[in-house]
C-alpha cells in the first residue's frame, strides 16, 4: 500500500505523476496550485523518486497531498497503484512537465457536468518551447485511422501545426492525451483503469478506446482552455 494522505474527498482531484521530477514540480506545480478551484485538491504521486522529491514537497508544498509509491513500475502503474486511494468525482491526470494557464479547469468541468455522456476530456495542448504551435502528444484532441495509426487535430505523424485557432471548437474525439486527461472516476474504475501492459505510451489511446466501447464519449475542448507541455523523456525512467 502506498504512503498517502486521506483528505476529505473533493469533487476534482488533480493528480500529478512524477518520477525524479523535483525541478519540474518546482517550476510547474505553483501554477496548478494557484489555479485551483474551491472544489479541487492537488495530489502528487511520487513514483519512487530518488532525487528528494518527497522531502521537497513536504517542505515547500505542505498543502499538497502526497502518495508515495515504493517502486517505480512506469507511467501506467503509477496511476494503477494510486488512484484507488483517491476519492473524487473527477480526476485530472496531468504530467509533471505541464504548465497550466488560468481558467484551464472550469470549462471542461462545466462541460462534463452538463453532459453525462462525456466520460473523458482534454484541453488544447501546446508546446512549452514553441507556444505558437501544438504539442506532439494530444494537440487539440485525437483520432485513429482504419489502419490503427493515431493522429491529432494539429499533429499528423511528425508534422506539428501552428495554432491559428483552427481547432477552437468543442467536438467528440477518439482519444484524449494522458498528458492532461479529465476523466470521471466512476468511468475510470468501471472500465478497469490503465492497462499495465503498456507501461507508457499508447496507454491513453487504449483507455480512451475502452471509455468509448464500454461507457461514453471522449471530447476535446480547446476553446478558452489550453496548457503547454515541456516534453521530457526522463519522466519515467
Amino acid at each position: 500500500m502506498p504512503e498517502q494522505y486521506n483528505p476529505t474527498p473533493p469533487k476534482l482531484a488533480i493528480v500529478v505523476l512524477s518520477y525524479n521530477g523535483k525541478d519540474l514540480l518546482e517550476k510547474f506545480l505553483p501554477p496548478i496550485l494557484s489555479s485551483q478551484t474551491t472544489y479541487s485538491q492537488v495530489y502528487v504521486v511520487d513514483n519512487a523518486s530518488t532525487d528528494g522529491t518527497y522531502e521537497f514537497l513536504q517542505a515547500k508544498f505542505p498543502q499538497v497531498n502526497i502518495i508515495r509509491l515504493p517502486v517505480n513500475k512506469g507511467f501506467t502503474n503509477g496511476y494503477v497503484e494510486s488512484l484507488p486511494f483517491i476519492e473524487a468525482e473527477y480526476y485530472v491526470l496531468i504530467s509533471s512537465d505541464v504548465e497550466v494557464t488560468p481558467g484551464w479547469i472550469e470549462p471542461i468541468i462545466n462541460l462534463m457536468d452538463s453532459d453525462s455522456t462525456i466520460g473523458v476530456c482534454q484541453p488544447k495542448i501546446k508546446s512549452y518551447n514553441q507556444k505558437t504551435h501544438f504539442e506532439y502528444s494530444g494537440a487539440a484532441g485525437a483520432y485513429i485511422d482504419k489502419y490503427g495509426y493515431p493522429f491529432c487535430r494539429g499533429r499528423i505523424f511528425f508534422t506539428v501545426e501552428e495554432d491559428n485557432n483552427q481547432y477552437d471548437d468543442i467536438r467528440e474525439v477518439f482519444w484524449c492525451s494522458g498528458a492532461c486527461m479529465f476523466i470521471r472516476s466512476k468511468v475510470y474504475h468501471e472500465i478497469g483503469g490503465f492497462d499495465n501492459e503498456y507501461y507508457a505510451h499508447m496507454e491513453d489511446i487504449d483507455l480512451s478506446w475502452r471509455v468509448k466501447k464500454f461507457w461514453k464519449q471522449s471530447y476535446g475542448l480547446p476553446t478558452s482552455c489550453s496548457i503547454s507541455r515541456w516534453w521530457s523523456y526522463n519522466l519515467l525512467r
